[in-house]
């Protein structure tokens, strides 16, 4: 006669299947738990190694998973970029509408003015011959086309070709 193995020393019956399947739904449950892991962190972590990391976590049955759940991020990469996106939609409708804030106060203040209003820091330099408003990329003034002195690159000589003689090869021997 053939005789079964028991599991944990039950005998062979009804008590022993209940236990295998126990042990299966337990282990099949485990598995999805690791799955799960590194699903949820390639949504919502972007480098690799964490979520490398984070699936060797899950690995430890259960409790792995459960610390993953308490230390994950709280919103998924797809959602902070939409927000990125949003803020820098809603930040186009407002430079717009010509609406300014103040970069050291968040003050609102207007396009032309040369000084934060609420904090007196400087905002733009004035012109130094018509005096208005220059914004610090301009390398003249667009309103009296003056130079602006620091951001004007000098101008080069031209060079000299290699096929046209020098002044002193022109002179001639002397």
């Amino acid at each position: 006669m053939h005789t079964q193995l028991a599991v944990f020393g039950i005998d062979p019956g009804p008590l022993n299947t209940a236990a295998n399947l126990t042990i299966l739904f337990l282990f099949v449950t485990w598995l999805a738990l690791v799955y799960y892991t590194y699903s949820d962190a390639r949504r919502r972590i972007a480098d690799p190694m964490v979520i490398g990391c984070a699936t060797a976590a899950s690995l430890f049955p259960f409790v792995g998973t459960i610390v993953y759940m308490i230390v994950r991020p709280p919103e998924y990469l797809d959602d902070v970029r939409e927000r990125e996106l949003e803020m820098q939609a809603a930040e186009a409708r407002l430079h717009q509408l010509n609406y300014f804030l103040c970069p050291h106060c968040d003050y609102e203040v207007e396009k032309e003015f040369l000084r934060c209003p609420s904090c007196l820091r400087k905002l733009k330099d004035a012109c130094t011959t018509c005096s208005k408003p220059l914004d610090p990329e301009w390398k003249i003034c667009p309103y009296c086309e003056t130079e602006i002195p620091g951001k004007t690159p000098t101008r080069r000589r031209r060079r000299q070709s290699l096929n046209e003689p020098t002044e002193q090869q022109a002179a001639g021997p002397q």
